[in-house]
């Protein structure tokens, strides 16, 4: 049998591509072999193994929960290395108060609520066991990993006293104890979770290069209705499928000065719209950042996701502002969320369980809230606007460039995709992650080359040539150091999902208005790293050489109370020429929170009458005033696209 030569076969990773230099379809026929000789449909082996893995090996690396393969068989007693280690701790917002950097280990809060669940994990040892090979095998060999993976499948089954069956909604039960969750409403999620890669198909071209294909099959529904989940706290503002639970940031004065933490009490949306949901890593494992949030002297953030299987814990209710993006502005107007791990290791930490929960939360969240499913609303921490001039080079770089912005809003059910020709007039960054691997350094703190990795990053050049320089942000670094591949350099990048406007086009290269300067970027049309995108523009208006560029919209002076302080207007240190085209999709009005005091009601929104539009200038998401600019219509998103066309400023 193919199954068995296999295992004799000494791989230690899939190879990229076939003989011909098309995908390789080993791990395709693996999942048909291995499903044939355990009696499992192939339908639930591979949605299994789809919702733990997206299908990828990472060939001997464990996730953060010692799952191995695209199985994820756990093997937590051989987890090492970075996921043992106790990472850097990470730098939130404290909004202007001292950071203690403090990090403690308590524990987690409780979810083990099993119900008299009977849980299974998908052990490695005893895949091993089963399929007659050394555990090791398993660690390394993808094609062993899914045999073994299908074998536990077939125990757990009969197990349960359950027939062999070929018809896949005879194996709920076994699906739902495979990842050994530890309560019944992620168990019941799970396994919905499968059964719907297993109604509406999935194919991919994994990060290992195999081509994986499982068709659709509308047909099959589970025999079992979703069980009632243990009862949660009433502070928790969660969808009903996801478990969640509730750990508070403390609202607490700290000394005799009125000095307070770690949030700021608001009505939130009636007093101020919630327009954003900021995307964060924690850069520490979740019990450091567990004794942060509790720790009145340091910052808050509303939700954490942890990543060996998505669990969330709310600490600040929504309607509250807490203090995580790095600008008081972004806190008072979002969400903020932070997903256990470290940028620098995207495999282990970033999982898919991870990525689902958060996902689902945001969907969640998005539709409570009305905001909209885009990216200059759903954003990374790292493409926060700073407030001032002066904060741009203390910002934040998370999530980073290995996290998959594209699968992550096929998540939240509003693919990114082209909506124009490739000749338009905007372009939206979409590489291909998986095969999309720019190289970086400073993985390992020693400069050297991190491990190729899918990317949702694009490079941007001073010309269009891959020898020219890398764009400079002046902002970042206003000494002139020159922008380099580390990866936790933002200068000259741009990331999938963020929309420009094109500046001009070379053969492969197209270039784009990029913190007011022409950036070029390789978008060759056989594997295209930008596709043609729809909506609106703006540019200075006739007769202004220059505009102005903020990082928050501030009211207008005569806007704010006598007992209000007016901040200072902080221009950004870039420049927006006549001429230079900016995507805007959002207009958002002035306003201010003043955090004076510590008292037990929110402190009044001040709102101006000050238009602002916000625009997406580089990296960063950045505002121009309403007054000070007219809005061009992009290309239809039907037929060949146009020359944009102004229109008078929206007021």
């Amino acid at each position: 049998m193919i199954a068995s030569a296999a295992v004799l076969t000494p791989l230690l990773l899939i190879p990229m591509s076939g003989e011909d230099g098309s995908p390789d379809q080993r791990l395709q026929d693996a999942f048909e072999e291995a499903a044939r000789e355990y009696h499992v449909p192939r339908s639930v082996l591979m949605s299994v193994s789809y919702v733990q893995s997206r299908w990828d090996s990472h060939p001997g690396a464990p996730s953060v929960a010692g799952g191995y393969g695209p199985m994820h068989l756990l093997d937590p007693g051989r987890l090492q290395g970075p996921a043992r280690a106790a990472g850097p701790q990470t730098q939130h917002d404290t909004g202007g108060r001292p950071r203690t950097g403090k990090a403690g280990t308590p524990a987690a809060p409780a979810d083990d609520a099993s119900g008299g669940h009977v849980v299974q994990p998908a052990d490695l040892e005893r895949a091993a066991r089963l399929i007659h090979v050394p555990a090791e095998r398993l660690r390394t060999d993808a094609l062993a990993n899914v045999r073994g993976g299908a074998a536990l499948l077939a125990a757990t089954q009969r197990q349960l006293g359950k027939p062999l069956s070929e018809n896949p909604a005879d194996w709920w039960e076994a699906v739902e104890h495979y990842p050994g969750t530890r309560d019944i409403t992620s168990a019941a999620t799970y396994a919905n979770d499968v059964f719907e890669v297993i109604r509406k198909g999935a194919h991919r071209t994994t990060a290992e290069g195999q081509n994986v294909t499982l068709a659709a099959n509308p047909g099959v529904r589970p025999r079992v209705a979703r069980p009632e989940g243990p009862q949660r706290s009433k502070e928790v503002e969660c969808p009903a499928e996801l478990s969640c639970d509730w750990l508070r940031a403390p609202y607490e004065q700290i000394d005799d000065e009125g000095t307070y933490g770690n949030h700021d009490l608001a009505d939130r949306p009636r007093d101020q719209k919630i327009d954003y949901i900021v995307i964060h890593d924690t850069e520490a494992k979740l019990p450091s950042m567990f004794d942060t949030v509790q720790d009145p002297t340091e910052s808050s953030w509303h939700y954490s996701i942890r990543s060996s299987d998505g669990h969330v814990t709310q600490h600040v209710k929504t309607k509250d502002e807490a203090w995580h993006s790095g600008s008081q502005f972004v806190n008072t107007r979002s969400i903020g969320i932070e997903h256990e791990g470290f940028l620098t290791q995207p495999g282990t930490w970033y999982t898919e369980r991870m990525y689902q929960a958060s996902a689902r939360l945001v969907r969640y969240l998005a539709k409570r809230y009305g905001i909209p499913l885009d990216r200059q609303h759903i954003f990374g921490h790292d493409n926060v606007p700073s407030p001032t001039a002066g904060a741009i080079p203390d910002m934040h770089d998370d999530p980073g460039p290995f996290w998959d912005w594209r699968h992550y809003f096929d998540l939240l059910g509003a693919p990114l995709r082209a909506t124009a020709g490739p000749d338009s007039d905007m372009v939206m960054i979409l590489p291909d992650y998986a095969g999309h691997k720019p190289p970086f350094t400073g993985c390992t703190g020693s400069g050297e080359p991190c491990p190729p990795h899918g990317s949702s990053a694009v490079r941007l050049h001073t010309e269009p040539r891959e020898d020219a320089p890398l764009i400079q942000d002046p902002g970042r670094k206003p000494d002139g150091d020159p922008s380099t591949v580390d990866v936790n350099d933002l200068g000259s990048r741009v990331s999938a999902g963020q929309t420009f406007a094109v500046a001009g086009r070379d053969g492969e290269w197209t270039a784009i208005w990029f913190q007011g300067h022409k950036a070029w970027f390789k978008n060759p049309k056989k594997h295209p790293t930008a596709v043609g995108a729809t909506g609106r523009m703006v540019t200075p208006k006739e007769g202004l050489d220059e505009i102005p560029v903020y990082g928050r919209a501030l009211p207008e002076a005569d806007a704010y109370p006598e007992d209000v302080e007016e901040p200072p207007e902080s221009p950004l240190p870039y420049r927006f020429g006549a001429g230079q085209r900016y995507v805007t999709q959002a207009r958002v009005g002035s306003s201010y929170v003043d955090r004076s005091s510590f008292a037990d009601t929110p402190e009044p929104v001040v709102k101006g009458q000050e238009g602002y539009y916000q625009i997406q200038f580089g990296h960063r998401l950045a505002y121009v005033r309403v007054s000070d600019v007219d809005v061009l219509a992009g290309p239809a998103a039907a037929g060949p696209p146009s020359a944009p066309k102004s229109r008078p400023a929206e007021r």
